[in-house]
């Protein structure tokens, strides 16, 4: 079992939208709830004493880790994100946080196996995280499991995002931030698709590009009756 101090957070992340005197979580069981703690092996006894502040939905309270994994097992979505990370891109904890946001099935990351962790909010506990040294060997994976890879990066020859039939099973691909994603990866995709921009910046952040993208496969393919809110 994981003991609460290793799941902690601070009361305020960087993107909360809270004021720093709004309490998180739920306290110990017999001060929120009243009566003897449950005997059920999900809970954990180290949050039932102490109080749960993790960045969890107020469903998994008190629940240990393993069984949050679990149970969002039951319920992951039949798409894959990947991110390429050839030069320590600072967008991946963003995309992790995301990914596990619309329970996508496993987040992927080419090149280098460390990343920041910081921008995932501990998130990835929850997420199943998968490396692949090259582009080349998360290909042969997707060929492998049946899914259509599907790029996301604003070039020529691009498929609007908007309008664009996105395969229910399948692995959506970003870049890096600035050159986006690799020829590499643009070359065995399946299909690439663009997000519809009108100011003037010449492309998006990767972590917000990513957020849009998994969002648009959740419009189109996600039961919407199953999610939290």
């Amino acid at each position: 079992m994981t003991p609460q101090s290793d799941e902690s957070e601070p009361n305020v992340g960087p993107t909360e939208w809270q004021s720093t005197n709004t309490p998180i979580g739920l306290g110990p069981w017999g001060t929120e709830r009243g009566g003897p703690p449950p005997a059920d092996p999900k809970f954990d006894p180290t949050l039932l004493a102490d109080g749960d502040s993790r960045n969890v939905v107020d469903a998994y309270r008190y629940w240990t880790r393993e069984a949050i994994v679990a149970d969002i097992d039951t319920r992951r979505h039949p798409f894959h994100v990947a991110i390429e990370n050839f030069a320590h891109d600072a967008n991946i904890g963003t995309v992790v946080r995301t990914a596990n946001a619309f329970a996508a099935a496993a987040v992927h990351i080419v090149g280098r196996r460390r990343w920041n962790r910081r921008g995932a909010m501990v998130t990835d506990r929850y997420q199943h995280i998968e490396h692949h040294e090259t582009v080349a060997d998360l290909i042969a994976w997707a060929r492998t499991e049946g899914l259509a890879v599907v790029a996301v990066d604003n070039t020529p020859g691009s498929v609007p995002l908007e309008t664009a039939e996105l395969p229910r099973e399948c692995v959506l691909l970003f870049g890096q931030e600035g050159p986006g994603v690799s020829d590499d990866a643009q070359s065995a995709a399946d299909l690439t698709v663009s997000i519809a921009q009108f100011g003037s910046t010449r492309s998006i952040n990767a972590g917000v590009a990513a957020g849009i993208a998994m969002h648009a496969w959740i419009v189109r393919h996600a039961d919407l009756d199953q999610a939290w809110s």
